[in-house]
């Protein structure tokens, strides 16, 4: 991508062509490019070369670090919004360089991010720096979380992100990683009122973007200053203390599968990012999720999981063979919500995974509120799934039904505890979504099925993407979905040591 198709993004607030002049972006540029190497081998370049910035990148240095009449800093924030992989780690690590080597004296230059592991990715990549250049390391003495020049008293620090603990500090500059990710605005008032002392202080945000509503409903904290960075670039008023430069699609329902729309989303399209690493990747991520990392928008905290049609593509009417190895996949309820049990075939030699309802109970349309799962009946369906196949496991979620799989646990029915939490959902969707997008699982056509999935939503955070009805009390079930995709994720892991397969 040329700089002209790079710059400028598709939101960018008003700098007046003098104070890019009179700023400090070209010698930031070229302190970056003299002094900061490449840390991993990537698309950029190799392990150890010199940092080449790209058209774009010094144009955005220009911006940020662009200076009023008076001499000082224009903008005390700045929000960079850019999709994944556009080299904004080692972009911010030299930023970060920058104002310990080239700010003030006893200057104090912080890394923040949503947690501390976050954080540590531009200060890790800016420590690795400074160990691979000799005239950095000369100046700049490394600790575990900390780089000092101590001829200045300048000092470089990552930071955990609980708010509280920050009071007391008194930054000069702030590299805030990926701020999607914060579940409130308190870290980001806090850095920012710390810095109320400094003279021309800078807080630096840069990120991808994400969800538009924190834990608590509200717009999130990086929503909230995409909306007002759009009111600024737009002329709705002024406000020469605050910068934004936001790449995303011109068209927000642009096609997520056409590289054009990558382009636009993606500065380093081609050049930073593999144009064949997007191409596998958007067969493999769903639309949501793509959307949000690779095309830098911002989409609801809930979006249909499927592709139109790409379930049925993947129909095969045959059924379970009795005597097969399967995997069953239990979610439960008592009352309002479904009961679901599926059956997932294993697959054997060159077939692909084979996904099937064994039973679903569901609360009939004219039942009255006593109506309840017939638990004794779901057992019993159970147990003589267990004796049609040869179950490696019956997979369920440990929060519910407790009785149940401790009766049949007894029994000596190879019950596995699987918790629905993030940790183990995440993945194990975008697992089954890949499946179905690339047809490699097949599945017999229940209509029941087809409907559970075509009522999933996905909802996405700062963690990834899952599963979830389109609202807490909805009338539509999601349970045979559910269970699916539990299912098929055990049925893709190598069968367990000393779990029975037979009962």
């Amino acid at each position: 991508m040329t700089r002209g198709e790079a710059w400028p993004p598709r939101w960018l607030t008003l700098v007046p062509a003098e104070d890019l002049v009179r700023g400090d972006g070209d010698h930031a540029a070229d302190f970056i490019e003299a002094l900061c190497r490449i840390t991993k081998e990537s698309v950029a370049g190799a392990s150890g070369e010199p940092i080449v910035l790209r058209g774009w990148q010094r144009d955005l240095l220009a911006h940020v670090y662009a200076r009023r009449a008076d001499g000082r800093y224009r903008h005390r924030q700045a929000l960079v919004g850019v999709a994944r992989k556009n080299g904004k780690s080692a972009l911010g690590a030299g930023m970060a360089l920058y104002g310990l080597l080239c700010g003030p004296a006893g200057g104090e230059v912080y890394s923040c991010a949503a947690d501390k592991e976050q954080a540590r990715i531009v200060f890790g990549t800016a420590k690795r720096m400074v160990e691979m250049e000799p005239d950095l390391a000369e100046v700049i003495k490394p600790y575990k979380d900390a780089l000092e020049v101590k001829e200045t008293g300048s000092v470089y620090r990552v930071l955990s992100a609980e708010a509280f603990t920050k009071e007391g500090l008194n930054p000069t500059q702030v590299i805030f990683d990926e701020v999607h990710a914060q579940p409130n605005r308190e870290l980001w008032d806090v850095m920012a009122l710390a810095m109320g002392a400094r003279v021309e202080p800078l807080l630096i945000g840069i990120t991808t973007a994400g969800v538009r509503a924190d834990a608590t409903g509200k717009d999130s904290l990086c929503y909230s200053m995409y909306q007002y960075g759009r009111r600024v670039a737009a002329g709705e008023f002024e406000d020469p203390s605050f910068f934004m430069a936001w790449w995303e699609p011109a068209d927000p329902k642009a096609d997520h599968r056409d590289p054009n729309t990558w382009r636009e989303a993606n500065p380093g399209f081609g050049d930073l990012v593999s144009a064949e690493d997007f191409a596998s990747g958007v067969l493999r991520t769903m639309e949501p999720e793509w959307r949000t990392k690779r095309c830098n928008q911002w989409v609801s905290t809930a979006e249909s999981w499927m592709p139109a049609g790409a379930w049925g593509e993947c129909t095969d009417a045959r059924g379970v063979p009795d005597g097969a190895e399967v995997v069953l996949g239990f979610d439960g309820s008592f009352s309002n919500d479904s009961t679901a049990l599926v059956v997932v075939q294993i697959p054997d030699g060159e077939e692909a995974p084979h996904i099937d309802v064994v039973e679903c109970w569901e609360k009939p349309a004219d039942a009255g509120q006593e109506w309840r799962v017939p638990v004794m009946a779901v057992e019993e369906e159970i147990r003589r799934a267990c004796r049609r196949w040869q179950v490696r496991e019956v997979v369920c979620d440990p929060a519910r039904w407790s009785r149940t799989y401790a009766i049949l646990e007894e029994e000596g029915l190879p019950i596995v505890e699987y918790p629905q939490s993030p940790t183990r959902m995440i993945p194990a969707t975008q697992r089954f979504y890949e499946a179905v997008l690339n047809a490699t699982v097949t599945h017999s056509g229940d209509a029941r099925l087809a409907r559970h999935i075509d009522n999933c939503t996905v909802y996405t955070d700062s963690r990834g993407s899952r599963l979830r009805k389109d609202a807490k009390n909805s009338p539509r079930k999601i349970d045979l979905a559910i269970a699916a995709v539990m299912a098929y994720d055990r049925a893709c892991v190598a069968e367990p040591e000393g779990v029975p397969n037979l009962w």
